[in-house]
């Protein structure tokens, strides 16, 4: 046998049945055999390998064993000449496995390959080939002198940016997204160290390997997508933790003490560097909007009053203004905010909604003070009407100003779909069903003949169809198109600026990825009305105010319940956030719709209705109609049906 393939997969359903098709494709024509580790899936995994897949050697671990333990469990019982550890969310060509098995095959001194690697976009992952990581190398990566001067072999090592990209090179590290090995330079080097719990157990592998005196190559003759981030979002300041502190126990292992101790200080500082900023750019993009609000409300409230002085010839005392003023405007903040004037996608009824409900409760709130603090009403309703005119005119400038902020959200996206009549139409049905931001839809035939007129051009003719017609997004059909001729598109398609999904034969769901940063993302059932910032947002007070209830309540209620400590622990862990009152009820059941992730609930979805008879078929579609109908009347009914059930 040639080649074993290992996957180690978390959670990533959809990813891992489109990269199994394009793997088992490539094995056509090389001997092989396939291992799926999971490591405790809870979103199907398992059951869709198990019933599409029966020739996947599947391991199930009970509990997350992380990336080295996983892979190692396949490695000591794989029997091919080949060792190939495989990310679920890639896809191969056809030639892949033919391509880079002949390539070791002629060069006996190699002990590890990694290939040329593309994200979602069809851009050039720089991490196919990596120079070691020293700590020179480190702190020009760190910090951004790699980026800057990308073709000098002095601050380029660390992603080797200086090689042709094109060319075959001999190189350093490899990426454990594609990582090729022989098994007897395993045999000699030993498996992955498992003190690595994800990240850095593929740098310290491929050092270990040109330490046994072999070589390892990057061999861009063959390309794979990798659409990144699936397991982690590389943007996230829990990643720069995880990533980093690996790179220190690489330092630890290999670099003598003195090195190893400059790299862990410049790690660390680039930790904390690095989740500043991460942290800092998070904050800054979600408060820039609200602050300028805030001032605009505050500005046009101190115009208004002086204004107001102005026509009719009263003077209010500046200490009455500082301070009702302020407050005024802090309440107008506090219900545009809670009416969703910062949810997404912008709506400009909020703002008027929002801009009503304040000067209501101000004026509420104004009719109850003391009559020497009170000054005037006109300022209260001239001041509401320029918050809602202000909300108004601002998110119009918004919309044509910031990029990612439009009223009613994305703007509707043409799209062009790639394949057969048949399967075409098959996706079209698909896409329109998942998603609602269409402006149009053109067809191109998947060989070189047009089979009736509703075709824009032919499949060498994508190109051309995609300029004229102003495509936002190529969807190519897999049952019609090759994963080589898919992945040539997305390079040729590369300076276009367009986004790639793709669609698997049989399947309910389109897959691509539209950020280098991002997880890659998928077109499924619109289930995401649990989702919305605003029920969020009213799931979570909800939360709140039964929790406090039931905690201030406690003295009578307790004696109701069998489980006190847990009832009490409950309450806590909602009021903390840990927990909901209602969440989904648990089902391990193959299902092709991935549910919004939510809070885990106290309650569940399944007691909608009386649950002595409910199999995981109907407790699957009360989830479905939890997530596509869910409102706070929906939690209060469950909660108030089921309120001694608060101590499970």
């Amino acid at each position: 046998m040639k080649l074993s393939i290992i996957i180690v997969n978390y959670n990533v359903e959809f990813f891992l049945e489109q990269c199994l098709i394009s793997v088992f494709k490539s094995l056509e024509h090389v001997s092989g055999e396939v291992f799926v580790v999971d490591n405790n899936s809870i979103d199907g995994s398992v059951d869709m390998v198990k019933a599409k897949f029966p020739n996947v050697i599947l391991i199930e671990n009970k509990d997350n064993a992380g990336f080295s333990r996983a892979n190692n469990q396949a490695l000591r019982i794989a029997k091919g000449e080949y060792h190939l550890l495989l990310n679920p969310d890639t896809i191969v060509e056809e030639d892949t496995f033919s391509k880079v098995v002949a390539f070791m095959d002629e060069h006996p001194d190699a002990g590890g390959l990694g290939v040329k690697m593309i994200d979602g976009k069809g851009n050039f992952l720089p991490e196919s080939k990596r120079g070691l990581p020293t700590p020179k190398d480190a702190f020009y990566k760190i910090f951004g002198l790699s980026r800057l001067f990308p073709k000098s072999k002095k601050f380029g090592r660390y992603h080797l940016s200086y090689l042709n990209a094109d060319e075959v090179h001999e190189i350093e590290i490899l990426s454990g997204a594609f990582m090729l090995m022989r098994k007897t330079a395993l045999d000699k080097v030993g498996l992955l160290d498992e003190a690595f719990f994800m990240y850095g157990e593929d740098i310290d592998l491929s050092y270990r390997i040109v330490l046994g005196g072999y070589k390892n190559y990057y061999f861009p003759k063959t390309c794979i997508i990798h659409y990144k981030g699936e397991s982690t979002k590389k943007s996230s300041v829990n990643y720069v933790f995880v990533f980093y502190n690996a790179m220190i126990i690489f330092a630890r292992k290999h670099f003598s003490s003195k090195n190893a101790r400059l790299f862990s200080f410049l790690i660390n500082m680039a930790i904390y560097f690095r989740a500043g900023l991460a942290l800092f750019n998070r904050l800054l993009k979600r408060s820039v909007i609200p602050v300028i609000d805030f001032a605009a409300i505050l500005s046009g409230l101190f115009l208004v009053s002086h204004f107001y002085e102005i026509k009719t010839g009263v003077n209010i005392p500046d200490s009455l203004l500082n301070t009702a003023l302020p407050a005024y405007a802090v309440i107008w903040f506090l219900s545009q905010l809670f009416s969703g004037g910062y949810d997404k996608p912008v709506k400009i009824l909020t703002g008027i909604l929002g801009g009503l409900i304040g000067t209501g409760l101000i004026l509420m709130i104004y009719a109850l003070l003391p009559k020497e603090v009170q000054f005037s009403r006109l300022i209260i309703l001239m001041g509401g009407a320029f918050t809602i005119s202000y909300y108004l005119l601002s998110r119009f400038v918004f919309h044509f100003l910031i990029p990612g902020y439009r009223i009613g959200g994305a703007k509707n996206k043409r799209f062009v779909i790639v394949g057969d009549a048949e399967e075409s139409a098959r996706v079209e049905q698909l896409l329109q069903q998942t998603n609602s931001k269409i402006s149009s839809v053109e067809f191109v035939s998947a060989d070189e003949t047009k089979a009736n007129k509703k075709f824009a051009g032919t499949f060498n003719q994508l190109e051309q169809v995609v300029e004229i017609h102003k495509i936002d997004e190529v969807i190519f059909c897999a049952k019609n198109i090759s994963s080589q001729n898919i992945i040539s598109s997305m390079l040729n398609l590369e300076g276009l600026k367009v986004d790639f999904k793709i669609a698997q034969p049989e399947t309910s769901y389109l897959i691509g990825s539209n950020s280098i940063d991002s997880q890659g993302d998928l077109y499924v059932m619109d289930l995401n009305r649990i989702n919305k910032p605003a029920n969020q947002r009213n799931k979570r007070l909800i939360d709140v105010a039964v929790a406090l209830k039931m905690i201030l309540l406690s003295p009578i209620l307790i004696w109701f319940f069998k489980n006190k400590s847990r009832f009490y622990k409950n309450m806590f862990g909602v009021l903390s956030g840990r927990l909901s009152m209602v969440g989904y009820a648990q089902v391990h059941h193959i299902s092709s719709l991935k549910l919004p992730k939510i809070r885990r609930g106290i309650l569940t979805a399944a007691m909608q209705f009386d649950s002595a008879k409910q199999d995981e078929d109907s407790i699957s579609r009360l989830n479905l109609i939890y997530a596509k109908n869910h409102s706070v009347f929906m939690d209060l009914r469950i909660i108030f049906r089921n309120w001694g059930r608060l101590d499970w």
